[in-house]
């Protein structure tokens, strides 16, 4: 047997796909998707600083990230 990955692209699409599921009394799981907790924490950090003023130009992220 196969499984499948299927990717609605938006709220009524999902629904739709569950009704239909049901319908046919298709077991399956409905999974969230989240982001790794490193991530998350990376993204709160830059918006912590962003909301801190703790910002630099992107001249000055260029000239310090990278080599001309």
């Amino acid at each position: 047997m196969e499984t499948l990955l299927i990717h609605p692209k938006n709220e009524k699409q999902l629904e739709a796909i569950k009704a239909f599921m049901k319908e046919q009394n298709i077991n399956f799981e409905s999974k969230k998707d989240e982001l790794p907790s490193h991530l998350l924490q990376s993204i709160n950090r830059g918006l912590s600083q962003a909301n801190n003023g703790d910002t630099i130009s992107f001249e000055e992220f260029k000239s310090k990230h990278f080599k001309s």
